[in-house]
This record gives C-alpha cells, structure tokens and sequence, in this order.
C-alpha cells in the first residue's frame, strides 16, 4: 500500500554513512526530507547529492534534516561519498543511508516494477515535526531533481503550517500570499494588519505574514 499525504511517515532503524539511524527519533522536532536514488555510483545521483550538500546551510535555516536511500550496501556509499564530494566540489555530511534488502524502499513504496524491478524510483518525502507526510514528489530514474523547487515547496509548508494562508502558483518567499476560503474577508482584515487585496470573495492576497 503506497503513502499518502497526511499519512504518517513508517520508522525504520538502518546503518548509514552517519552511524545507526533510528529515523524518527533521529529527526526530533524538526523537519526531514527522505529521498531515493536508484543507485550509486550513477551520474545523476551524483549532482544531486552534490547538490543537497552545497545547500546545508539552507535546511538548517529550515530546521530540516536530509537523508537519502540507496539500496546499494554502506561500503558502496563511502567510496561514492568520495567521488561526490570531489566531481561536485562540496562535503556530504548528512547520511547516505543503506537499504540492501530493500525494507525502506518498500516501506515508502519507492519501486516501480513497471519502471525498473531493481532500481528505486526518484522519490522524495517532506515530513513535518508532527511526522506525517507533507510532501511526495517521484522522478523518473533519467531526470534530476530541482532542489531549488524543494525548497521552495519547504517554504510553503513551513509557512501554511503556521498561518491561515495558501502560496499562489510560482509563490517564492517574501511574495504575496492567499488568504485561506475558511476566513471570511472581515475576519481576514482583523487577522492580516499588512493588508488584505480582494480580487474576488474568494480570491485574496495578503503580504507574507511572517516577515
């Protein structure tokens, strides 16, 4: 049975390039982003990783935890940690974690038969504090990630989460936000002092609350 949004997200414990993880416990109160890749040593995987890396500072100001998956063994994941970190010009210090019999794939329904027998899919999970998941996003094993969009959706999340508002289509931080249908505009006018635009009753903007 495959997860969905709001379900909670299955703990698992498994050995990684960071010691033993014991995934809930090892996120804590924060947020984590779980994501998959169809093997090491791969091209794409690597910039990807690479990528993740060069962007520790951004989910740490998040209060965001990143593990990927590899259902190759841990001793594989030390020698591609290796190759990331010098072809991508940046340190991996989160975990690579190692999923050789495939518990945590299949936990998070990550192989697609009809995609690859063998390979995990591209697959990626936002989970918040209150360990259910907010977010699912899948690839095709040819296509990279945008981490930049990663961030983005984890800005939405962590926002709407907090405030009785919704982030309109290519909404980036800083930018206008929708006041949610379940606030009336009065109500809305109280509760936003920045402002409210009505455009139609159900169409209202207001700045960004948290700013």
């Amino acid at each position: 049975m495959s997860l969905r949004l709001g379900d909670i997200a299955p703990d698992f414990t498994a050995q990684s390039t960071e010691g033993e993880i014991k995934f809930h416990e090892y996120l804590g109160d924060g947020w984590g982003i779980l994501f998959s890749h169809p093997a090491d040593y791969t091209p794409v995987c690597t910039t990807e990783l690479g990528k993740t890396a060069l962007l520790k500072e951004e989910f740490a100001k998040r209060n965001t935890k990143v593990l990927a998956v590899s259902v190759d063994p841990l001793d594989s994941h030390f020698g591609w940690r290796n190759d990331i970190n010098e072809t991508q010009n940046t340190n991996v210090e989160f975990p690579i974690l190692a999923d050789p019999e495939k518990n945590i794939a299949t936990l998070y329904d990550m192989i697609h038969p009809n995609a690859s027998e063998k390979a995990t899919v591209r697959s990626l999970f936002i989970i918040g504090p209150d360990k259910k998941v907010k977010l699912i996003i899948t690839y095709p094993a040819s296509t990279g990630r945008n981490f930049t969009e990663v961030l983005r959706v984890l800005d939405s999340l962590q926002l709407t989460a907090n405030h009785s508002v919704a982030t309109p289509a290519d909404w980036t931080h800083g930018e206008d936000v929708i006041v949610v249908p379940a606030i009336s505009t009065e109500d809305a006018i109280q509760k936003f002092p920045k402002g409210v635009k009505v455009v139609k009753p159900y169409l209202r903007y207001t700045p960004q609350p948290n700013l």
